[in-house]
């Protein structure tokens, strides 16, 4: 026999209101840590130490042509990384990883 659900229990909504406002504050902390990238990013490019995501994206499609899927901006031993990763004609994923600074090609995998 199944039992059924009261919604109107104190303790049901005590619990739903708890669970909706952890999920709230889980997702507002992700869109302030993207919001903090954004500028970390925009304040690296006027500071003239990364070029722009359009100069890096034309230079890797130039090793590798193929369809981005995903960028990521890094900082890495106070060094600043472009990591891409592209989805080739053929349908191959390519990871390629380059110099924020000088658009040079550090690593490339299939």
């Amino acid at each position: 026999m199944m039992k059924r659900l009261n919604l109107r229990s104190p303790r049901l909504l005590l619990g739903g209101l708890l669970l909706a406002g952890a999920l709230f504050s889980a997702l507002a902390g992700t869109a302030r840590a993207d919001e903090d990238d954004h500028a970390r990013a925009r304040e690296a490019l006027e500071r003239g130490e990364i070029l722009p995501l359009l100069t890096i994206l034309q230079r890797a499609t130039g090793h590798r042509p193929g369809e981005v899927v995903e960028v990521e901006l890094e900082r890495d031993d106070g060094r600043w990384l472009y990591e891409l990763k592209l989805l080739t004609p053929e349908g191959v994923l390519v990871e390629m990883e380059l110099d924020a600074a000088t658009g040079a090609l550090l690593e490339f995998e299939q």
